[in-house]
């Protein structure tokens, strides 16, 4: 009999939460098949099989949470999967371990329906007893929502009560509904925390005019090139963060010195269902503005649905959030310890301004905040930094030139 145990699938993780299982007690399994999701404090990741067998036993209910090393699930191994006496070929798996070799038509995968959907969406699906499998999506890429969950309850309860009659209820009766404060939303929390009360925040408010970005934008999707202005961004931050490299840096306050990193890795604040991510474009500065929209869209598309692998979110040394689709018309940014500076751009509105013939015209302006760490940098760095930034902004053109 072999445990199926919680291991460390991710960098500083600890415990993680049974999502769901992919298998049920009697259920044959071969090796690699997907057993059990589980939601750590970054992601929600797959624990495969490390055999042929059966499945004996379910060891820890789903909606739990539980310390690495933890026993899940138990398997029964099938000896007769096993070519005795021969040499195992080895196995296709990234952990090169040994393969086990199956029979023809002995074992087959346990039939499921991978739904997509974020662990809250299913947790509102199990608070419920509600098969998410049974719940039909509503988006295009069949991704289940809250919504859908809520939609497919009034069904059931439109067939089983078609008249209700309405009663006065006291708030007595009427229990407040209560999110557990775990998993990633406790760690942003705890991250935050950190960062608020351990580095001194001042946070410099700026404006950028967007109007040539926005006409040079619009010649490129003519030309069939759609990029969005998040990788502009990009280039234009890592060329300011080369000649302002303090702000691309880590207090060493153990050794009392600052790093000035030569990597320039941009994180990406990311709004996602289960809690604000933030994956890391990785040498940001070597790629064109070309590939910083391709690496951004994978990595936007994995954080929403949850696909994120741990080092697709580590070793970030500056972040950007870019909330002005939101809405966000101002803000002070919190800092993503041990980093030195975090940038926020926010909604850019039509508005006058004084072209370079002195004349009144309609153009779009943008705010954007930073927020940095007073011990490492000054408030003029910071504006001399920003001033950097709208420069390469406002003239796209040059922007393109930094980059021959």
């Amino acid at each position: 009999m072999l445990d199926v145990k919680l291991h460390d699938i991710g960098e500083g993780m600890t415990e993680g939460e049974i999502v769901q299982y992919l298998v049920q007690v009697g259920d044959k399994v071969s090796v690699d098949q997907p057993l059990v999701e589980v939601q750590t404090d970054k992601m929600v990741a797959e624990l495969p099989s490390p055999c042929a067998g059966i499945v004996k036993e379910i060891i820890i209910e789903t909606g739990e949470t539980v310390q690495v090393g933890t026993s899940l699930l138990s398997i029964e191994e099938e000896l007769s999967t096993k070519i005795e006496n021969e040499p195992q070929p080895k196995a296709e798996a990234a952990n090169d371990a040994a393969a086990v070799i199956e029979k023809p038509g002995k074992l087959s995968p346990t039939p499921f329906r991978r739904v997509l959907a974020a662990p809250y969406t299913r947790k509102v699906a199990r608070e419920n007893n509600i098969n998410i499998e049974d719940v039909p999506s509503s988006d295009p890429s069949g991704r289940v929502t809250e919504e859908d969950i809520y939609r497919f309850i009034e069904g059931k309860q439109a067939i089983k009560e078609p008249t209700i009659e309405v009663q006065p209820v006291s708030s007595t009766e009427n229990p407040p509904h209560e999110i557990p404060f775990k998993g990633i939303r406790k760690q942003i929390a705890e991250k935050m925390t950190q960062s608020f009360f351990t580095i001194p925040h001042v946070t410099h408010f700026d404006e950028v005019n967007m109007t040539n970005l926005f006409k040079i934008r619009e010649e490129l999707k003519m030309a069939g090139q759609s990029v969005s202005l998040s990788a502009f961004f990009i280039k234009a931050l890592t060329i300011s963060l080369k000649e302002f490299p303090i702000f691309n840096a880590e207090l060493d306050e153990e050794n009392d010195r600052i790093v000035l990193k030569k990597n320039y890795h941009i994180g990406i604040a990311t709004n996602t269902d289960h809690g604000l991510l933030v994956p890391v474009v990785h040498d940001a500065d070597k790629k064109s503005i070309k590939d910083l929209q391709r690496v951004m869209k994978e990595l936007t598309e994995k954080a929403i649905n949850g696909k994120l692998k741990p080092a697709e979110m580590q070793n970030s040394t500056f972040t950007m959030s870019n909330v002005g689709p939101l809405g966000s018309t101002g803000a002070t940014p919190i800092i993503n310890h041990p980093e030195t500076a975090i940038i926020a751009f926010h909604k850019t509105k039509k508005q006058p301004i004084v072209n370079e013939h002195d004349e009144i015209v309609i153009g779009h302006v943008m705010t954007l905040s930073m927020s940095f760490d007073h011990r490492v940098a000054d408030g003029a760095t910071a504006v001399a930094f920003t001033n950097r930034f709208s420069e390469l902004i406002e003239q796209p053109h040059n922007l393109l030139l930094e980059m021959i």
